[in-house]
């Protein structure tokens, strides 16, 4: 795999934000899929929208299981709350999650009773070669071959949704097999310079 450096924002005043937050909740990916010619012609809007909604929930996990991990190494100073207790709030509030980018951070923070929200935002670019398309079909390896794959990860405050934390990425040139190896490729760097550390 090949990167491009990442490039890192972070809030001036994040330490006036970092000792009041406890508990932080990872939103369900937003991904869009670039599909060459012939796998948009043989796949339907709502094929598209199913694939791009499991590798969304596929992100969701994996960015969840890696910060867990990274916790109990690093000893961030928050929680994260549980993908399942998250979702579930999501689907009582009756926002499709195809419309999730339609609500601020701050609307979605409080929803989910956190201090803070994870988003993620994933676009890809021919994703996948033309003999992949009955893998499209069954939802089955949909990351196949790409040629770049753009991801941005943000962190925002419940009070007023001001952007904390930005991480792009932006990974080239690889096979994926599956979204956990793209996340392990983006969390290896993200989570050495994730920002609820235990220093000041």
């Amino acid at each position: 795999m090949t990167a491009c450096g990442p490039s890192i924002y972070l809030a001036n005043d994040f330490r006036a934000y970092a000792p009041k937050h406890k508990i932080v909740a990872i939103l369900p990916a937003s991904v869009t899929m670039e599909m060459r010619p012939n796998q948009a012609r043989n796949t339907s809007p709502e094929q598209r929208l199913s694939m791009e909604e499991k590798s969304g929930a596929d992100f969701q996990e994996q960015i969840f299981a890696w910060l867990l991990r990274r916790s109990q190494q690093r000893g961030y100073t928050v929680q994260f709350q549980n993908v399942t207790e998250t979702n579930a709030r999501l689907r009582e509030s009756g926002i499709p999650l195809s419309e999730l980018r339609s609500h601020t951070a701050q609307e979605l923070a409080q929803l989910l009773g956190v201090d803070a929200v994870l988003t993620t935002s994933v676009r890809t670019t021919k994703p996948m070669s033309d003999g992949a398309a009955v893998a499209v079909g069954l939802l089955v390896g949909a990351w196949g071959a790409t040629n770049q794959a753009n991801i941005s990860v943000n962190i925002q405050e419940a009070e007023a949704g001001k952007l904390l934390w930005k991480y792009d990425y932006v990974a080239a040139g690889s096979v994926f097999s599956s979204s956990a190896s793209v996340v392990d490729a983006l969390m290896r760097n993200a989570s050495k310079k994730f920002p609820y550390t235990p220093k000041s």
